[in-house]
């Protein structure tokens, strides 16, 4: 993902979510995908796909069972 890109996806996040701190940043050694932080915790990978002239990019956050407790 390039900067244009990790921008335009970080300005959708923070709409979508209505949240200013979301962050998304550049992932060491890797060019297809970025971090993405709320504040300083990381919460997730976002993941570029190019295929057939398109391209798409897909969210993945884990969630621990430890962080579901009250």
């Amino acid at each position: 993902m390039d900067k244009k890109d990790m921008q335009r996806v970080e300005s959708y996040l923070r709409r979508t979510f209505g949240n200013a701190t979301i962050r998304v940043v550049p992932r060491a050694r890797k060019t297809d995908s970025a971090e993405v932080y709320i504040g300083e915790e990381l919460i997730g990978l976002i993941s570029e796909d190019k295929e057939d002239g398109e391209t798409s990019y897909d969210f993945h956050m884990a969630i621990l069972d430890i962080d579901l407790e009250d």
